[in-house]
């Protein structure tokens, strides 16, 4: 372990954390971690390039799937340096500056993606609610504007965040809990008053996430209550049936996230290796599940992704 420093100062450096107590294993360890970043990748990459190249995708609900594709990418790459390069080089030292662009990406693409979710239970609820005028409202225009939208949302908000983070000093143990740099956890190092960093973090997942979900969530009360004014069985079956795999999608993004932040607030005296598996957990779990959810429940990526791999077997 590192000898540090105990006078207030901004550090050079922090130190990433793998898998604690089995750090002799982490070369074997890295094995499953490769599979899932190989699924995750080739999943939401094929997602993308099936509904970039088949023209029988370029609907609303096919959009803002490639959105959800484009923003699990981002956050299987922005962790999948450190993480790689401490299970096979041991290489845990990362710069503050580094740290701080890792963060920005990060927790830009987790915001990108709440804000996706809640786009998608939109199309959801226009398809369900007012099919009649799912096309005139959901125009390619209004989706690109819904994009840009996206982006600038999930960006904009960070920058000052990081900026309060980088004028805090450090007089702490500079060891992370994590493989890679998340806000709460660096925060938690500082030796100086975090009050502001720490309500203006709060601020903004409340802002997002919070107010994502809400919204999800009223979007599916109003779904439940138009499905189940269908007479027909089979209508409502059918209607249900089309919400299903955002539902998953939906569970597996929040669920690990609420668990992650609790963990972070509640659990001080819980076991490092806790943190590590729940941090994991909430960026490698979406983006490999995402794509095979999609692949399993919606039935025209299903056979645009079989048409794809017949074709180069052919």
């Amino acid at each position: 372990m590192p000898s540090f420093n105990q006078s207030v100062f901004r550090p050079a450096v922090f130190f990433l954390t793998g898998i604690p107590g089995l750090e002799t294993s982490h070369i074997w360890i890295s094995i499953p971690f490769c599979c899932l970043y190989a699924i995750a990748i080739s999943g939401n990459g094929m997602i993308l390039f099936v509904i970039i190249t088949e023209s029988s995708l370029h609907e609303p609900m096919y959009y803002f799937l490639s959105m959800l594709s484009f923003t699990d990418l981002g956050l299987c790459l922005s962790t999948l340096i450190t993480m790689l390069g401490i299970f096979w080089f041991n290489a845990r030292e990362i710069s503050f500056d580094a740290c701080i662009g890792q963060m920005f990406f990060i927790h830009g693409f987790t915001f990108m993606e709440s804000s996706v979710l809640l786009a998608m239970a939109f199309d959801r609820f226009i398809a369900i609610c007012n099919p009649l005028r799912y096309a005139m409202i959901l125009t390619n225009l209004r989706i690109i504007k819904v994009g840009f939208a996206i982006i600038i949302r999930g960006t904009t908000a960070l920058v000052p965040l990081l900026l309060l983070l980088k004028r805090l000093s450090f007089c702490r143990s500079h060891v992370l809990h994590h493989s890679y740099c998340f806000h709460p956890d660096v925060m938690k190092l500082s030796c100086t008053d975090t009050k502001i960093n720490s309500a203006f973090g709060l601020a903004i997942v409340i802002s997002t996430a919070g107010f994502d979900s809400i919204l999800i969530l009223l979007s599916y009360v109003l779904i439940i209550h138009s499905v189940l004014c269908i007479a027909s069985p089979e209508e409502r079956k059918k209607a249900f049936g089309t919400c299903v795999s955002h539902i998953s999608a939906v569970a597996i993004f929040y669920i690990p996230m609420i668990s992650l932040s609790l963990v972070h607030r509640f659990g001080k005296h819980a076991p490092p290796l806790v943190h590590t598996l729940i941090a994991n957990v909430y960026l490698l779990i979406p983006p490999v599940m995402n794509p095979i959810i999609y692949s399993v429940k919606t039935k025209q990526i299903r056979k645009a992704v079989l048409k794809v791999f017949l074709s180069k077997l052919i």
